[in-house]
Parts: C-alpha cells; sequence; structure tokens
C-alpha cells in the first residue's frame, strides 16, 4: 500500500514535496542512473540486507534507462538523491541546476576504449584517421577532452578523428563499423569477449590510465535541501548504510550479484553477467569509504576545463560537493 501510496505521489509529481510536507523524516527516494545491474550493487544490498532499516529509513530505488535523465527526476522532486556522473552532474549545476555531490563511493573510473589491434592502434597518437565509438549525453566529455590533450581534432580527415555517436551496445565494434569503442570495464567490455572475441585481439586504454579519468557514480542531491536538517540527517544515515551495503558487496560478489538479480523486474540480466559486472564494480568502489577526495575532484574539473572548444564546463565549480555528509556518516 505505501508503494502504491508512494507511486502515485510521483505520478502527480508531488514526490519531493509531499515528501517533505507530511514530515517524511526517513523516506529516501534514490534515481539510479542505468537499469537494475551490478553497478548498484551496493543499494540493493543495502536494502537486502536491511542496512537501511537499521538506521530507519525506508528507502525506494527507481531503476534508470536511455529514456530517464536522473538530473531531470531530480529537479521534479521525484527523488531525493541521484547517481551521476560528475561531468554529467557539474554541466548540470553550471546550466542552473544545484546539484551537489555529498558522497563518492566509485574511486576509479571504468571507462576506457576497446580498439581491435589489427588496426595498428598503440597509443593514442595512433588514433588520427579512425574511427572511433563514444557515448554522448554527457559521457562524451572526457573523451573530447582527452583528445584536445593530446591535440587530436575530432572533425575526422587524415589528422582527425571521427567521431561516431555510440548506442548503448557493442555492435559498431563487432561489425568493424569503427577501429575503437567506448565500454565499460564491468559491461560493455564483456559483452565483447561475449561474441566470441578474444582478449588477445583487442587493445584497450583505460581513462584512468591515461590521466583523464571523471568521477563515475557519485550520490548528488539538491543544494537547497541540504539546508534542511531533516534532510541532512536522513542522508548522513542513508550514506552510511549504503556504504555499508558497498563494502558488503565488495567482500561478497556472488551474493551481492543475486541480490542485485532478485531487484531486476525485467529479468533481462543474467547471473554469470552480473557476477562478472560485480567482480569489476569491485575494483572500482575498492578505496573508497564514500568520502569525495578533493584531488580527485580537481582531476576531474581540469579535465573537463581542457575540453577544447566546446568544454562542458567554462570556469572552476563553487560549492559543487560538500563533505558534511560523509564527515558525519563516516565518523
Amino acid at each position: 500500500m505505501k508503494k502504491m501510496m508512494m507511486a502515485a505521489a510521483l505520478a502527480t509529481g508531488l514526490g519531493g514535496a509531499a515528501a517533505h510536507a507530511d514530515g517524511h523524516a526517513n523516506s529516501v527516494t534514490l534515481q539510479l542512473q542505468w537499469v537494475t545491474q551490478a553497478q548498484f550493487a551496493g543499494y540493493y544490498v543495502a536494502l537486502d540486507k536491511g542496512f537501511y532499516e537499521e538506521e530507519g529509513l525506508d528507502v525506494t530505488v527507481l531503476a534508470g534507462g536511455p529514456d530517464i535523465a536522473p538530473p531531470q527526476v531530480l529537479a521534479g522532486g521525484g527523488a531525493d538523491a541521484m547517481l551521476n556522473w560528475m561531468p554529467s552532474a557539474l554541466a548540470a549545476r553550471e546550466k542552473g541546476l544545484p546539484v551537489v555531490n555529498i558522497a563518492q563511493p566509485f574511486k576509479t573510473s571504468g571507462l576506457m576504449l576497446t580498439c581491435w589491434k589489427d588496426t595498428g592502434i598503440t597509443g593514442p597518437q595512433d588514433f588520427k584517421g579512425k574511427t572511433i565509438g563514444v557515448w554522448f549525453f554527457g559521457n562524451e566529455y572526457p573523451f573530447l577532452s582527452w583528445m584536445s590533450q593530446e591535440g587530436i581534432s575530432t572533425d575526422g580527415g587524415d589528422d582527425g578523428v571521427t567521431v561516431l555517436k555510440q548506442g548503448f551496445n557493442v555492435d559498431p565494434l563487432l561489425q568493424r563499423e569503427a577501429d575503437c569503442i567506448s565500454t565499460m570495464t564491468y559491461n560493455e567490455y564483456g559483452q565483447v569477449l561475449d561474441a566470441g572475441v578474444n582478449p588477445d585481439e583487442l587493445v584497450t586504454f583505460k581513462y584512468e590510465e591515461q590521466g583523464v579519468a571523471t568521477l563515475e557514480d557519485g550520490i548528488y542531491v539538491l543544494e537547497d535541501n541540504l539546508k534542511d536538517p531533516v534532510f541532512e540527517d536522513k542522508m548522513v544515515r542513508f550514506v552510511r548504510a549504503s556504504m555499508k551495503g558497498w563494502k558488503y558487496a565488495e567482500e561478497n560478489a556472488e551474493e551481492a550479484a543475486n541480490i542485485v538479480l532478485d531487484n531486476d523486474e525485467t529479468g533481462a540480466q543474467t547471473e554469470a553477467a552480473q557476477v562478472r559486472m560485480m567482480g569489476e564494480i569491485a575494483k572500482l568502489t575498492a578505496g573508497s569509504n564514500g568520502a569525495l577526495v578533493e584531488a580527485d575532484f580537481q582531476r576531474t574539473v581540469d579535465t573537463l576545463l581542457a575540453g577544447g572548444s566546446d568544454p562542458v564546463i567554462s570556469k572552476q565549480p563553487e560549492g559543487a560537493w560538500t563533505s558534511v555528509i560523509t564527515d558525519k556518516a563516516l565518523n
């Protein structure tokens, strides 16, 4: 019944407003940035294991998808918190949507280019004259910045790269429409291997190792909400329980993957793929206790500001993250 009421409130667009008005001091709605998968295991584990309940929280996790833009959901009051990649969040902030990073469960970026080895590509300078698949909707910014730093045009031709707008699959590589495609270590790279490609036939470039990694999968809320002590307290408990979920997931990859499967209402995910994904995700969350490291934030900003003629942000952001929540949650 409660879920139905929640759904009705969201349907009428009163999600955020209603939640505040009737004193929902313990309810939290989290908007994921993609479909239910092990990329979000920590939150499903915290739900399943009762970690949210232990904090007195009633948490609803909303799956994302190709037609769902988390910043818009947050802006419309449909969620209390969202997961987002920092380039997208900083762009939204500069455009006037005051989102703030309150926690950073992912320490390391999972983004990489996967190329056919037989193209002769051994390093970024070999991208010249090649076609590279890049995701858009904000995911393109780290790539454009990287090419700008390498001094390589993204306008095609023999001296530049031809950018192929890539869908969320690996077909352009398999069909050789592209020499390289964007892949996440935990998802699309595995899809290439599943298609029968041998790792020896591929060469990969991790953004992290190229020095152009930007922070992924942070937890963001609206700035105004943080002024409300009730909301702040709720987020402290939410972050604490979520990080407990993440550390449990890291240690118990197979169990975590199965918890994710239990929560996948589409039935689209397979156990083998989710266990593999969880193993890769654990490498990205390892080393983070949830607190954002300022140097990682600054590297993200510097990468974005170096994006050449079409930068994702035009100036150093102010107030884009806070340690207030993690200071209280983790101590």
